[in-house]
């Protein structure tokens, strides 16, 4: 099939979509999460596509504005997952992408343990519907968090953490970060579990700190964004600040979606999705200081508060190699994007003290 290229505006930032094949047009997509931050976007992405697209979503943490309610290639099905008659949503479905999860910031996968492991549940009922209605392929958004945490506790011997590094089979490749790390592990296995001998293939997408528009400000990105438009002075950082992330734009983890979606090759395989930058949150802030033309006097470097893992990036050899591509957005791109958006929102956090109350949330 031919190759064509797509120019999407994409809220406020015109994204390139290269190599996604004519195939998703007219092909049926379910998307589990829809209405929520990337998976809105995803959904955004598919119909400009000339997909048609059904969302399930229950509203937890996504939300109706986020999507494109009036186009006549959309769906929308509010309800839980494991609620709902999937086998019915699923009986005309060729991919489904499975964005429903129990997730949020830091502070709050932290702190929410016994929340987490509902990921089991919607997982396994999400594949076995689709497996048994017939879907030829899963794309499962797993996390970065799914690696060992021992790969990534320093922030001065970098890691790049590659596929093969996080599994069930080697000694040493299932330390998850965290519960929610856990659960995510846990997801693909179950995928690679059930899609075996079955005639549906399973992706697995370990997403890496994804961020831009449509992210709320439990999300770090966000918070950081926000506690700098509001002026905090002393401006708190949680950790040191000397923590690394690859902070990838959420055009770019859509990008990825697509491609894991339309890919035809082997029954199941696990594939990054995060750019191999390691950033550090201070110079992160500092990017977002530089394009609003502020700084505050101090910093207050807050360890009391979670920070997670020492240093996190991706390794992309595998997706580059597959795909000829790899997560390309530069951060000022992203974060001039993010800003842009931020600032006209109309319900975002007014004082440091609501913003505070918001960064436990989901």
């Amino acid at each position: 099939m031919g190759k064509m290229t797509i120019l999407r505006e994409f809220d406020n930032t015109r994204v390139k979509f290269d190599s996604i094949t004519s195939q998703y047009e007219n092909l049926n997509c379910a998307v589990t999460g829809g209405a929520s931050f990337i998976g809105s976007h995803l959904v955004d992405a598919l119909l400009s596509l000339n997909t048609n697209v059904v969302v399930i979503d229950d509203l937890t943490s996504g939300k109706k504005e986020n999507l494109q309610l009036s186009n006549v290639n959309l769906e929308f099905i509010e309800g839980d997952v494991t609620e709902v008659d999937l086998h019915k949503i699923f009986s005309n479905v060729d991919i489904v992408f499975n964005l429903a999860a129990i997730h949020g910031g830091r502070g709050f996968i932290e702190s929410q343990g016994k929340l987490m492991l509902k990921n089991l549940m919607i997982d396994q009922v999400v594949f076995e519907a689709a497996i048994s209605s017939g879907v030829k392929t899963i794309v499962h958004a797993s996390s970065a968090c799914a690696y060992p945490i021992e790969l990534q506790d320093s922030v001065t011997n970098l890691n790049y953490l590659s596929e093969k590094s996080a599994n069930f089979i080697t000694p040493g490749g299932a330390f998850a970060d965290g519960v929610y790390g856990w659960t995510k592990l846990m997801g693909e296995f179950q995928l690679n579990t059930l899609v075996t001998n079955s005639k549906t293939k399973g992706r697995s997408a370990r997403i890496f700190t994804a961020y831009g528009e449509r992210e709320n400000e439990s999300h770090a990105a966000i918070a950081l964004i926000a506690k700098s438009l509001l002026k905090m002075d002393p401006f708190e950082v949680w950790g040191s600040g000397q923590q690394t992330r690859n902070f990838t734009y959420v055009a770019d983890t859509v990008m990825g979606l697509l491609l894991l979606g339309q890919d035809q090759d082997s029954n199941y395989y696990a594939a990054n999705i995060g750019t191999n930058q390691h950033i550090k949150v201070i110079d992160f802030v500092s990017e977002i200081q530089s394009q609003i033309d502020w700084k505050p006097d101090s910093f207050f470097f807050d360890k009391s508060k979670p920070e997670g893992v020492a240093s996190r990036a991706s390794n992309n050899d595998y997706i580059r190699n597959k795909f000829d591509w790899e997560p390309n957005v530069s951060i000022s791109e992203g974060i001039s994007a993010t800003l842009k958006w931020y600032r006209k929102k109309l319900d975002r956090s007014a004082t440091i003290l609501e913003l505070k109350e918001r960064l436990n949330a989901r």
